[in-house]
């Protein structure tokens, strides 16, 4: 009985030194975390400039720099994408440049190249092209870092271009989309970060000055991973055009590589399958020194 007892309390001693240990050990690793997480925004937003303060970016729809740029900021994007559509398959890429001449102010050259391949015999598919040259620009008017809040208006300007087929018999550039935008982010705490990016995109032809407009709703919900800049989250992004709304969600995550390189990968699910099903998208994210 005596020797029963006693191993009864060895065991006993020994499980909870074994919890006690494993509690501390998780209470340093998150202390560890919410320093380096400390460290990180103090990196972005401690510097003696301009306030800034630190907002995960949605993947799909960046921006055009970061909230609260600063003078010398710069950035290279590359993307890859596929769509599945009813008919066709879309492959697209995009090659991006992003900088910041002055501080809070953000521009923009943006490449979109869309490829289509058939999935259905016949099918009727729209014609690969260089689909525009975008140029964009984005000015952060509010900053506070007390509230985590940051807001911003920007502009962005599509040169449409014809499709590849038709370089040697058609006019080159064949419309023109304007879209102004606003921005609006909030960190709460430490790791979870809202966005909000909405405004009007209104669309004209040369060919036959027919002009088409719709509203675009971006709402974005990421989780900073504590003691990393990777995240992950989710866009909504939604889009009215005259009685019609589509939306698609699409969940997505960040990964720190280097330093300097960061790769995004997100999916695409349409609420509505009309014309589109799944998506993918890869965005390779570039930031040299400055």
């Amino acid at each position: 009985m005596n020797t029963h007892y006693l191993e009864t309390k060895v065991w006993t001693l020994v499980l909870t030194l074994l919890i006690v240990n494993i509690a501390h050990a998780q209470k340093e690793k998150n202390q560890s975390n919410s320093i380096k997480d400390s460290l990180y925004i103090q990196e972005v937003e401690g510097k003696k400039d301009r306030p800034k303060v630190l907002h995960a970016e949605p993947l799909y729809i960046d921006l055009i720099r970061d909230l609260g740029a600063r003078k010398g900021e710069r950035e290279w994007n590359v993307g890859l994408g596929l769509t599945d559509n009813i008919t066709h398959d879309e492959y697209t890429a995009l090659i991006e440049y992003e900088w910041a001449p002055i501080d809070r102010l953000g521009l923009e050259i943006e490449l979109p190249f869309s490829i289509y391949y058939p999935t259905i015999s016949d099918a009727e598919t729209p014609g690969s092209s260089l689909h525009s040259i975008k140029l964009a620009a984005q000015y952060t008017f509010f900053v506070s870092e007390k509230k985590k809040l940051s807001m911003a208006l920007g502009y962005i300007h599509e040169f449409q271009l014809t499709d590849f087929k038709n370089y040697q018999s058609d006019t080159f550039f064949t419309g023109n989309v304007y879209n102004p935008f606003l921005v609006v982010a909030k960190r709460w705490g430490q790791n979870f970060h809202t966005l909000l990016y909405t405004g009007p995109q209104f669309s004209t032809r040369f060919a036959d000055n027919a002009q088409e407009t719709n509203w675009q709703i971006n709402s974005n919900v990421h989780y900073m991973i504590p003691g990393s800049r990777n995240f992950i989250g989710v866009e909504f992004n939604k889009e009215i055009k005259e009685n019609d709304f589509d939306m698609t969600i699409r969940p997505q995550m960040r990964v720190e590589v280097t330093k300097k390189l960061l790769i995004g990968i997100v999916t695409g699910i349409p609420i509505k399958r009309e014309i589109q099903r799944f998506s993918t998208f890869l965005r390779l994210i570039y930031e040299p020194s400055h």
